[in-house]
């Protein structure tokens, strides 16, 4: 059996919240599907102990008023795609899914970079740590240092700060002079200053070094500090805890299966789209994230546009053109300002584990020139993240860039991968419909 949708978005954060909302207000009959058991995303991940943002609920009750135009499918994994049907994998079964158009709003992933002791129990992603945080992993009275590049870092120490971990100190990559410049800029953006200075605000105390960068991590089973390039001196800082990331990554491998053509400008390939966000392939749009990272407020708006062309309004989308445009010369803004200084890129050493599935070592990779044929030779990427973290970061690092997508997409029950007739769709509460 293979259910149908007028508009079928991928991903339920606030691009494809918007999208679905936007959707369904032509009329359209919109399946929204998320690996998660929430709605929310990265973004608006499910605090156990203080709940949902605000703004993350009046999304959902947008959604709510769309009088069962959207049907809510949590939990539901993509592992296989073509130009019209996507294989899905629930807890339970497997399902497909066709649709008139889709919207791609599959987000991002963390910029990982490898030195040495990253792999120490205790080590982090600054964005792992912290949705770790909201679904209730024990961190306080920790004692955690929070590195890396970009204004995730300040999301993560208050998160982290708020369910009572000790923070140390946040160290910025990102020189003085740029950060500075990036701050006289944001009154062209009254909320992200609005933002800013609650986060600050929130972060009080807390040490905030620039030009600042994590070169290394000691201890023996678990971490037990860190050492710090750090403009007025080396630093050696005692901590339970690092979360550490490096900004975000597109997650295009969707899209890439599907077909559509990617912007390769920059290191890390983004969705490439029309001013209506129309992918190369028919009736497939992207929106958020996937086409490159600017945050919150540009998803929102692009979730909207691509949503009401999905569903065949281009003037609502046309519409909102200009406010695309403002909410991007945001990104461009952040990737001036927080670009990677070259020692975040010459960290690792010789013996420094790059691929943590497989074990791979740097050493190992020498005299490479793709990921095929050093996945072939040393099973770098072959891992449960597939390439994720560590072809990523070997594209950083200039080694070479991530080779193509296969199936799955993630890894899968080997029911799924040999059924040839799916089963029906479960009648139990893992599906459900706004009302």
């Amino acid at each position: 059996m293979t259910e149908h949708y007028d508009v079928l978005v991928v991903g339920a954060g606030p691009a494809g919240l918007a999208a679905a909302q936007a959707a369904a207000s032509h009329g359209a009959r919109v399946g929204l599907l998320d690996a998660q058991a929430r709605h929310g995303g990265q973004v608006w991940r499910h605090d156990v102990l203080h709940g949902t943002p605000q703004p993350a609920r009046k999304a959902f009750n947008l959604l709510a008023r769309t009088r069962g135009h959207v049907e809510w499918l949590p939990r539901h994994q993509v592992i296989a795609a073509d130009h019209r049907t996507l294989l899905v994998e629930t807890p339970r079964v497997s399902v497909q899914l066709s649709f008139g158009s889709m919207v791609l709003a599959t987000g991002a992933r963390e910029l990982l970079l490898p030195f040495p002791g990253w792999t120490l129990p205790g080590v982090t992603g600054a964005g792992g740590i912290q949705a770790l945080a909201k679904q209730g992993w024990p961190v306080h009275g920790k004692r955690v240092v929070v590195a890396g590049s970009g204004p995730l870092l300040l999301a993560a120490a208050a998160t982290l700060r708020r369910h009572g971990a000790h923070v140390l100190g946040i160290y910025e990559q990102a020189p003085t002079a740029a950060v500075a410049a990036f701050a006289m800029q944001l009154w062209r953006w009254p909320v992200r200053a609005a933002q800013a200075a609650v986060l600050r605000a929130r972060l009080a105390g807390i040490p905030y070094r620039c030009g600042s960068v994590v070169r290394m991590a000691h201890g023996r089973d678990a971490l037990c500090g860190v050492d710090v390039d750090d403009p007025r001196g080396p630093l050696r800082i005692p901590c339970d805890l690092l979360a550490i990331g490096y900004g975000l990554v597109p997650n295009v491998e969707l899209a890439t299966m599907l077909g559509c053509a990617l912007d390769h400008t920059r290191i890390h390939p983004c969705v490439q789209v029309d001013d209506l966000l129309r992918t190369s392939t028919a009736n497939v749009y992207a929106a958020g994230e996937t086409c490159g990272i600017a945050g919150l407020a540009a998803a929102r708006i692009e979730g909207s546009m691509a949503g009401h062309a999905a569903a065949g309004s281009t003037a609502a989308a046309t519409a909102l053109l200009p406010s695309r445009h403002r909410a991007r010369r945001f990104a461009g803004l952040l990737a001036l300002h927080f670009a990677l200084d070259a020692r975040a890129r010459a960290l690792a050493g010789a013996d420094t584990v790059i691929c943590r599935c497989e074990d791979v070592t740097l050493a190992a990779l020498d005299g490479f020139t793709d990921a095929r044929a050093a996945r072939l030779a040393t099973r770098c990427g072959m891992g449960a993240c597939q390439g994720r973290i560590c072809g990523t970061a070997l594209a950083e690092l200039g080694r070479f860039p991530r080779s193509g997508i296969r199936p799955p997409l993630f890894p899968a029950r080997l029911s799924t991968l040999a059924a040839t007739d799916v089963p029906n769709l479960p009648t139990d509460d893992s599906r459900g419909t706004y009302a």
